[in-house]
């Protein structure tokens, strides 16, 4: 546990952020979840034993590691910001009966030609969300 907490500490310093109790608590908690959190459950697991952050200090926290490359903002759902520790290329599956999120590895599907778009559009980026019944509800 101790070895974690120093690897997420020189993380943190080697993005150039300052390390406070609020941004450690934050990312710790997003390394070690896979269901992609809104920030009101990030807050809601720090406070599970009593007070120690804020709405406001958690999505600053968010907006701090997101902004440097740690974070990424998951939208899949209307009006709903989930985010993820898990920044590296993939895809998303949503289960329509119980709403978990799970990550599908990016060469499941075969990349897609950004190129081929019409001439008035052009493409920097794509991530694929397929929309199903999860192993649990089928």
């Amino acid at each position: 546990m101790q070895k974690q907490a120093e690897d997420v500490v020189k993380l943190l310093k080697s993005k150039g952020l300052r390390v406070t109790p609020q941004r450690f608590s934050v990312y710790a908690n997003l390394l070690t979840r896979y269901d992609h959190p809104t920030a009101d459950q990030i807050l809601s697991d720090l406070n599970r034993h009593g007070p120690t952050s804020s709405q406001a200090t958690v999505y600053s926290a968010l907006q701090a590691l997101r902004e440097v490359g740690l974070v990424r903002e998951v939208l899949l759902e209307e009006g709903i910001c989930r985010y993820d520790a898990n920044v590296a290329r993939h895809h998303h599956f949503r289960c329509r009966c119980c709403g978990t999120i799970q990550d599908i590895p990016w060469d499941t599907f075969e990349p897609l030609d950004l190129n081929r778009l019409p001439s008035s559009m052009q493409g920097e980026s794509y991530e694929v969300t397929v929309y199903g019944v999860c192993d649990h509800c089928h």
